[in-house]
């Protein structure tokens, strides 16, 4: 995983006013934390702090945070965003170290397609869109991918079945589903259908056989 790197400005007023006057030049007040540091009062530029949650890695990023000369790797956590324009109003930077194991949420991606479940006139339903990893910071993925070339209806991913990288795991149950292959309600009613459909015309013959008998 590639490193950001930022420079924060220290010393800000805490308040919701000078926050306010901080967005409106532009930055986005902070705080920087863990590892038995005090608590660092921060501001980024949220242009920069924009670009660096937007790389590949996502809220992953390693952040190199130049504050006043010494650089802490971190990681943006807690961020708060505006209810309407979903800008980032608030963030907490949490120092890390490169050999810690750490936690973090990695998006699942469906790669391939499910053609038997297209043929089929079937759904492809993802019912888990993250997956929480244990990881070195450094080893976090950018995201997971499933194929799901081979999948068919009636059938599912499991969270066993995902090919996790060297050096990263997780919790969740095994056998949570990731990803099935479902009939959609309109081809469940149609096999219904056809299903009562067979099953009235081969009473109708046999009922017509004992007649002719």
């Amino acid at each position: 995983m590639d490193e950001v790197s930022l420079v924060a400005d220290v010393g800000r007023v805490k308040g919701s006013s000078e926050s306010r006057r901080l967005r409106s030049a532009g930055r986005v007040p902070g705080v920087l934390y863990g590892h038995g540091i005090d608590p660092i009062d921060l501001s980024v530029g949220s242009r920069e702090l924009r670009a660096a949650l937007t790389s590949d890695s996502g809220l992953n990023a390693l952040i190199s945070l130049d504050v006043d000369g010494t650089k802490h790797l971190a990681m943006a956590r807690q961020l708060q965003r505006h209810p309407v324009r979903r800008s980032i109003d608030h963030v907490d930077f949490v120092v890390v170290r490169r050999d810690e194991i750490i936690s973090a949420e990695v998006p699942i991606h469906l790669v391939g397609e499910a053609l038997e479940v297209e043929r089929a006139d079937g759904m492809v339903e993802q019912s888990l869109h993250t997956l929480e990893v244990h990881a070195k910071p450094a080893d976090i993925p950018n995201s997971i991918e499933v194929d799901i070339s081979d999948l068919s209806i009636g059938e599912a991913i499991r969270v066993e079945d995902l090919k996790l990288p060297s050096g990263v795991t997780t919790d969740l149950d095994p056998e949570e589903i990731v990803v099935a292959g479902a009939a959609t309600r309109m081809a469940v009613e149609t096999e219904a259908e056809e299903e009562a459909a067979a099953a009235a015309a081969e009473a109708g013959a046999e009922a017509g056989g004992g007649d002719e008998g």
